[in-house]
């Protein structure tokens, strides 16, 4: 029966190997690579400061060792538990397909507001990709076409529906999307959106494609209330 110790630095070992499939070329420590890695992985980044503590209670472990066979500190159960379940999600992390893949409402940019104004009515979207033909030209969200109404009030202006969604999109802020492969961890999903906000920058929405290529069909979408919802 292996000892928490044991269990500790089995599943700490596994991780360590992990981290430096992730370096590339780079040589690095364990603690070294976690503060590198932090900035470019949203799961490293979410459990960095776990993943430090865990390289000080190793090092704690492995130096004060008796002798091969008997740890002079055991970790908790709860420790244990912890760095195992952090394992499975650098290992095995959740993906945003099959999780967020939908049915992806998308609109011609020569099409009306109106035609995409029933849309919202019948199924409650709010986010909705643009395309000339199939050239993806931008996101429409309920804040650009509240900022093309207000601009029509401001010239006295009486706004029509029959306005085309390129006309609308024109009030759209740049770079208000972002597109991400199918096999994107959940937790990445997250940090771009965390990321996003600490540069005050607001990010609508992830457009889902097989590769990350916005000439590729969408194969789901994931909003800023959608990550509110993972914990």
């Amino acid at each position: 029966m292996h000892t928490n110790s044991e269990k500790f630095l089995t599943t700490f070992t596994r991780i360590e190997k992990e981290l430096k499939s992730m370096m590339s070329h780079e040589d690095a420590g364990f603690s070294r690579m976690v503060k590198i890695l932090r900035d470019y992985n949203g799961i490293v980044k979410r459990y960095g400061d776990d993943l430090l503590e865990f390289a000080a209670l190793r090092n704690a472990i492995v130096h004060n060792k008796i002798d091969m066979s008997y740890a002079i500190a055991e970790p908790h159960d709860s420790v244990v538990k912890r760095i195992e379940d952090i394992e499975r999600e650098l290992t095995q992390p959740e993906e945003v397909v099959p999780l967020f893949a939908r049915k992806v409402y998308t609109f011609q940019e020569t099409e009306t507001l109106s035609s995409l104004l029933r849309v919202v009515h019948e199924k409650a979207f709010s986010k909705f990709p643009i395309y000339n033909g199939e050239d993806f030209k931008g996101l429409i969200t309920q804040k650009g076409i509240t900022n093309w109404i207000a601009s029509n009030v401001e010239t006295d202006e009486l706004p029509t529906m029959e306005t085309t969604l390129s006309e609308v999109l024109r009030f759209e802020e740049r770079g208000n999307y972002k597109f991400i492969k199918s096999n994107t961890a959940v937790l990445e999903a997250v940090a771009f959106f965390r990321e996003q906000i600490g540069r005050g920058i607001r990010l609508e929405a992830l457009l889902i494609t097989s590769n990350g290529q916005s000439t590729e069909k969408p194969a789901g979408i994931i909003t800023a209330w959608d990550i509110l919802e993972i914990p």
